[in-house]
């Protein structure tokens, strides 16, 4: 009987086996989830229908389950068709679920591009698509160590 919130059978699966340093990305609707990760990753399907799962609900899920050393989002673009401003009003959330779940890190965004770099590695295990319809919801965690 698992104890965390986190119940879902193939996700528990292969971050049982993550281990340190390893990268579990939660993908937005709009991430080519199946062209954009590491030799070793699984993709694990979320997105039942615009919004249904959302990245935040899958980052909670996941922060109840395993340990973090760090936490990126995908820097947004500042010209262009998608261009954003200010951060997305997704990230306040994503802050939100960390200090709830009584992690001190900090979010952290990664250029575009490099964010992608950050994904294709050997350590990336898991990308868990999502249908979440909100731009720039991309967030890659990096698996820490226990320590209780």
């Amino acid at each position: 009987m698992l104890k965390h919130t986190l119940i879902h059978p193939k996700i528990n699966e292969i971050i049982g086996r993550a281990g340190h340093h390893a990268k579990i990305l939660v993908a937005d609707g709009n991430y080519p989830a199946s062209s954009k990760k590491g030799p070793n990753a699984e993709l694990v399907c979320m997105n039942l229908m615009p919004g249904v799962v959302s990245c935040t609900q899958v980052l909670q899920a996941l922060l109840s389950a395993v340990p973090v050393e760090a936490i990126n989002t995908m820097g947004y673009e500042t010209e262009g068709p998608y261009a954003l401003t200010e951060d997305p009003p997704v990230w306040d959330q994503y802050r939100a679920v960390i200090k709830n779940a009584g992690i001190s890190l900090k979010l952290e965004a990664i250029e575009k591009w490099a964010f992608y770099e950050a994904v294709a590695t050997p350590d990336h295990v898991l990308t868990i698509q999502t249908a979440d319809q909100q731009r720039f919801a991309n967030v890659l965690l990096t698996v820490g160590v226990r320590m209780d």
